[in-house]
């Protein structure tokens, strides 16, 4: 695929959700990646990328990895929360699919009443491999989801331990856990199987704030606790830094969640995935999340994430570390704001 010439977008003209930047110096291109939309002119289930020398002007949306039934007849939808990580030689894509028409089961009855009011169904993060940034991506496995199809592996994203050991670490969902988590698989060091036991890092109901703002007469002990979008760092202290989102103020409806999407974060003191995790107040409030960090072609450390979650925008923020603790600079609406 070629390179772009023309960058005629701005980000409040770009519709994305879960937005992922990889800064790639040796095109001197920033590559945004979200759910494939008809604005990358291929419709279809799948992942499209644009492209900025200077994240304020991006080029048109183009496609790098579309999936079909007959691709992965297990499940060909979704494509949800796509990243993209360098890993021996070769750039790997990771985005979740699902099945509505392969049901999983549903929390105890009781739990929220009777029935659960949201449906349950089969949802795994893939891995999907490319020479280039612009694709095509291919899914290494078809036939399967790289971990156990029984389980909701949301917004699974790589983590390389200090051995040099790949990690899938993904969200299990509120839907199947009720207290959602934050989990981890152990990989081949071909990315397309399980090589170990999962670790659970932690659970939503860690994050005491959450119970701080639930609704007046919503039991503490039944409430949805939402895990989404983690993304893994290490902090110039040492620590493990987590980034994940999740609702405050939330309740449950017929469709779902209703509250107000928060971008936060956990740290391991110890710098170990097991933890003990800490977490800490959410960095940034209305409406926002499913953030992730990168860094600027200028050096500086930015966080990209969506606002709000219905018709969501990509917002990016200057970060800074302070030891082991993430700040927020400066919200950079000279590159996110309007023309």
């Amino acid at each position: 695929m070629s390179e772009p010439t023309a960058f005629p977008l701005r980000l409040p003209e770009m519709p994305l959700h879960d937005p992922f930047v990889v800064a790639d110096a040796e095109s001197g291109l920033y590559h945004l990646y979200t759910s494939n939309l008809d604005s990358s002119g291929t419709p279809g289930v799948g992942t499209m990328v644009y492209r900025s020398p200077n994240l304020r002007d991006w080029a048109e949306p183009v496609p790098v990895f579309l999936v079909a039934e007959e691709d992965a007849p297990w499940a060909a939808q979704g494509a949800w929360a796509p990243e993209v990580h360098r890993w021996n030689g070769r750039w790997y894509l990771f985005t979740t699919l699902h099945d509505a028409d392969a049901p999983l089961p549903v929390p105890r009855p009781g739990e929220y009443g009777t029935p659960f009011p949201v449906a349950n169904h089969r949802r795994s993060t893939i891995v999907a491999a490319a020479d280039d940034l612009a694709g095509p991506f291919r899914m290494l496995d078809p036939a399967a989801p790289v971990l156990p199809a029984e389980l909701m592996t949301l917004d699974g994203t790589l983590y390389t331990d200090d051995a040099g050991k790949p990690w899938m670490v993904y969200a299990n969902e509120w839907l199947q856990r009720i207290d959602g988590t934050i989990e981890a698989f152990p990989l081949t060091d071909a990315l397309d199987a399980v090589a170990g036991d999962p670790v659970v890092l932690f659970r939503g109901s860690d994050a005491s704030w959450i119970t701080r703002e639930l609704p007046a007469g919503v039991p503490h002990q039944i409430a949805p606790y939402v895990t989404d979008g983690p993304q893994l760092h290490r902090a110039p202290g040492g620590a493990l830094v987590c980034l994940w989102s999740t609702y405050e103020k939330n309740r449950l409806t017929d469709g779902g969640i209703d509250g107000d999407y928060v971008q936060t974060w956990a740290v391991s003191p110890s710098g170990r995935l097991e933890g003990p995790w800490e977490q800490r107040e959410p960095l940034v409030r209305g409406d926002s999340g499913h953030g992730m960090l990168f860094t600027a072609f200028d050096g500086a450390l930015m966080l990209v994430l969506h606002r709000p979650f219905t018709g969501a925008r990509g917002k990016l923020y200057e970060m800074a570390w302070d030891g082991d603790d993430l700040t927020i600079v400066r919200h950079r609406t000279d590159l996110d704001g309007d023309r």
